[in-house]
């Protein structure tokens, strides 16, 4: 004996397969990481004055005028990807001038610091940015002096005043605080240009230069 369909069968026959459900859109927060991330990769592989907003939305997957809800313009958009990105990293090197920290421990500190924050992520892309775009736009420059590298030295030659009292440290470090930036800096250029023709062991170089300025048996 034929047993009657069901009336839940009955509507699904009518109704014919069901549509997968479209995907939802990201909410607000997450477009507007899906933004800055996707303003790195264009002006990373761009530059800032090739980089058009119509490549930055496509490259997110969003309108361009949805851009404009999030940022005013062009530079706004980097100056947010700067402040972003290196606002964390700033923190740690203000707290570090914060604390009074022994110089056998500061030297391993700033070698970590520069490697896993700073050479190991996107941030190198960011400072390969700057310096190569800084002359041209002014204004990113002086964005960049002002939310970053003020910041960063203020904190520095706290730091080295400290350990110049101490005689852990050159005096001198403490009117150019730069000086312990500098083998970072070069070590993001060659990445960017050499690392190709000869590859350059970061951490090696940032070991040998905090033992040059600060010597390993200088601390107490």
């Amino acid at each position: 004996m034929a047993t009657m369909p069901t009336r839940r069968a009955v509507s699904a026959k009518r109704s014919g397969p069901r549509k997968p459900e479209p995907a939802r859109k990201p909410g607000g927060r997450d477009r507007r990481e899906a933004i800055l991330a996707a303003a790195l990769e264009e002006f990373s592989s761009r530059g800032f004055e090739a980089t058009r907003l119509d490549d930055v939305a496509k490259r997110a997957d969003v309108a361009k005028g949805t851009i404009y809800l999030y940022f005013r313009d062009k530079e706004s958009l980097f100056q947010e990807l700067l402040r972003s990105m290196l606002t964390p990293l700033i923190g740690i090197i203000e707290a570090m001038g914060e604390a009074d920290i022994p110089m056998s421990l500061l030297r391993e500190r700033i070698v970590d610091l520069f490697v896993h924050e700073i050479f190991e992520t996107r941030r190198k892309d960011v400072i390969r940015l700057i310096i190569s775009e800084g002359r041209r736009f002014p204004k990113l420059a002086e964005f960049y002096h002002r939310e970053v590298l003020s910041r960063v030295m203020a904190a520095v030659r706290k730091l080295m005043r400290r350990a110049a009292a101490r005689g852990e440290a050159p005096a001198a470090l403490v009117d150019f605080p730069q000086l312990i930036a500098a083998p970072g800096l070069i070590a993001i250029v060659w990445n960017g240009l050499f690392d190709r023709f000869e590859p350059l062991d970061a951490r090696a170089m940032m070991q040998a230069h905090v033992n040059i300025l600060f010597g390993p048996g200088r601390a107490a």
